[in-house]
């Protein structure tokens, strides 16, 4: 076999491209035409079971350039493209097995942790959730919707999954104990998370990976001094690894031992001249350093961790498919329609919503913390609910088109009662997850970005408050650049395109105010910093909540909010995060023209 080097697959498979990424799958013959070649891949199995990798490696390219959908050679050479850490080959091998046997559990399952592992959570789920269905008595399948499940804020289904592997699996599995914990730890139920821990380290007392996420938990409840010992035991079951510098630092930083959080990610820095800094130690580093006052050194590293998280995992802003919903949801949503559109009947009885919008790092997780401080209120965080029913409307309708314009389905006499399914079905979700607690009557909902929805908010639920909270633009594109966040089609890697994001659903929520009635509020950030008790008493007038002082002292409250917001919501409030965007001004100078509307709309200025 004669390969010309330039002829290779740019994935790394080191396949010719027309056998690799350039495959067209209708020209692959049937599984029989490639039956001479089994005893090739049966050499190759055999090869790669002694660790012959070399020669197993040879024969399986022999085999996949002659029948390139040879399934047991693409196993082959998909763990050797593994075990090499060489991810784009490795992909490219294992979508080729699922796509020509989606039915392969193994490689479904394989598929599912690769795409879990560069953190494209939402393919993830499509084929963790296949393997499921595939698989409904497998652990590994619910264990691994489980992690995913868990990563996209949507814990209380993935717990689902992780008791039902454990169920499966007949036996308390170290593991998958601590993958239990560290969802209930996203729950904000820390004390059964703590058992999970102790109870997993006791069966299994050298596993790092438990023993990092123990010491997040207890840095995550405040308690500093058991994760630096926790951090002490890893340290003796793998001295100097990298993982254990990191958490040491985000427990320094949490502290405010600045000092020593940077010396020791430079220190993580140095252990890897090659590659440097991961996303999240770049991110990290960068926060520090704008806590500490070196803002351009702070706005390097956010650069850097912003470049870094592209190379690795190929998130770019799906601009065009933001565009095009934006477009079909303002042609949809417009007065004259609205005029003879039904409304859900008002929720009679049990716990109603209160909903919170706002970009992400307006201000969100501040303003659920403060409601939820309320007795009356439970926080239902980032529920992704009002998506999900985006996405499941043209089924519960019986339509043959998709949100919004499925919609139309309502003046359908066997539909004419179906934007009340749509809000029960929210409401037994909201039911199933378990987040009202006992005694309370409403319960928040700020998934960051629901207000592209808000249309479809207030045809389902007219009576609940909408709480926009907004924050000075700058501020907003600034936050979003200094943390790893997927929402909004994945605009936060660049500057230009978080801003291009914002203006969008800016715009689409004018058009929401102009086009129809909406229970709405605007708050500014700001101003809760400026007059605390002013508007919070306001926020609760609007939500038909009497006024309590607990919500004056948000900072009180153990419930831990998963957003990248959960340290500072544990302090007082404080004006460090009002016009941080004047330290960076000259880094945010691309941005300033494409912002400047929107900042004069919205009564704010640029002060230099």
């Amino acid at each position: 076999m004669n390969m010309v080097p330039n002829d290779l697959c740019a994935c790394g498979s080191r396949l010719r491209a027309l056998r690799c990424c350039q495959l067209d799958a209708r020209t692959l013959g049937p599984a029989s035409a490639s039956r001479h070649l089994l005893p090739l891949v049966d050499e190759a199995i055999a090869c790669h079971t002694r660790g012959a990798f070399a020669e197993a490696e040879r024969l399986c390219l022999e085999v996949l350039e002659l029948a390139p959908g040879q399934g047991g050679a693409l196993a082959v050479l998909f763990q050797i493209r593994k075990a090499q850490g060489a991810r784009p080959a490795a992909e490219a091998l294992v979508r080729r097995l699922v796509a020509l046997d989606p039915n392969n559990i193994w490689a479904t399952q394989e598929l599912a942790l690769l795409l879990f592992g560069k953190g494209d959570l939402a393919e993830g789920e499509v084929h963790a959730r296949n393997a499921v269905r595939t698989a409904p008595t497998d652990p590994q399948s619910h264990n691994l919707l489980g992690m995913i499940l868990t990563e996209a804020n949507r814990p209380q289904v993935g717990e689902f999954h992780y008791r039902k592997a454990l169920e499966l699996l007949g036996q308390r599995q170290p593991i998958l104990l601590a993958n239990l914990a560290w969802n209930l730890k996203n729950q904000g139920r820390m004390a059964e998370a703590r058992a999970l821990y102790e109870e997993s380290v006791a069966l299994a007392p050298t596993i790092l990976q438990t023993l990092l996420g123990w010491a997040r938990m207890e840095e995550t409840d405040r308690d500093f001094a058991r994760a630096d010992a926790l951090l002490d035991d890893a340290e003796k079951v793998a001295p100097g690894h990298p993982s254990i510098l990191l958490h040491r630092a985000i427990v320094r930083g949490r502290a405010k031992d600045y000092d020593a959080a940077l010396a020791l990610l430079d220190q993580l820095e140095g252990m890897n001249q090659s590659g440097g800094l991961g996303t999240n130690e770049l991110l990290e580093k960068g926060r520090l350093l704008d806590k500490m006052g070196r803002f351009d050194e702070a706005f390097a590293a956010f650069d850097a961790g912003k470049r870094k998280n592209v190379e690795l995992s190929g998130a770019v802003y799906m601009a065009e498919h933001a565009a095009q919903l934006a477009g079909r949801l303002k042609a949809y949503f417009t007065a004259q329609r609205l005029r003879i559109v039904p409304r859900a009947k008002p929720v009679e009885s049990g716990p109603r919503p209160i909903f919170i919008l706002g970009f992400p790092r307006s201000g969100t997780t501040m303003v659920e913390q403060t409601l939820s401080a309320h007795p009356k209120v439970s926080a239902g965080d980032e529920l992704t609910l009002v998506h999900d029913i985006a996405n499941l409307m043209p089924r519960m309708l019986n339509s043959p088109l998709a949100y919004p314009e499925a919609l139309a389905d309502l003046w359908m006499g066997d539909q004419s009662e179906g934007l009340d399914n749509l809000r029960d079905h929210y409401l037994q979700r909201v039911r199933q997850m378990g987040v009202v607690e006992p005694g309370k009557s409403r319960f928040t909902d700020k998934m960051p970005l629901n207000e592209t929805h808000m249309g479809l908010i207030a045809l389902m639920f007219p009576d609940a408050p909408l709480i926009h909270v907004l924050r000075h633009p700058l501020d907003i594109v600034l936050s979003v650049y200094s943390n790893h966040l997927t929402h909004g089609f994945y605009c936060a890697n660049q500057l230009e395109t978080i801003a291009r994001h914002y203006l969008l659903v800016m715009d689409l929520v004018e058009h929401y105010r102009r086009e129809m009635a909406l229970k709405y509020l605007a708050v500014r950030y700001e101003d809760i910093v400026d007059d605390q008790e002013t508007h919070v008493k306001r926020i609760l007038t609007f939500a038909d909540l009497p006024f309590d002082r607990k919500c004056l002292r948000f900072h009180e409250n153990k419930r831990y909010a998963r957003t990248a917001s959960y340290a500072q919501v544990t302090e007082k409030l404080y004006d460090a995060s009002r016009y941080r965007y004047r330290q960076y001004l000259k880094h945010l100078k691309p941005v300033i023209p494409l912002l400047e509307p929107a900042i004069a709309r919205l009564g704010y200025r640029i002060d230099g």
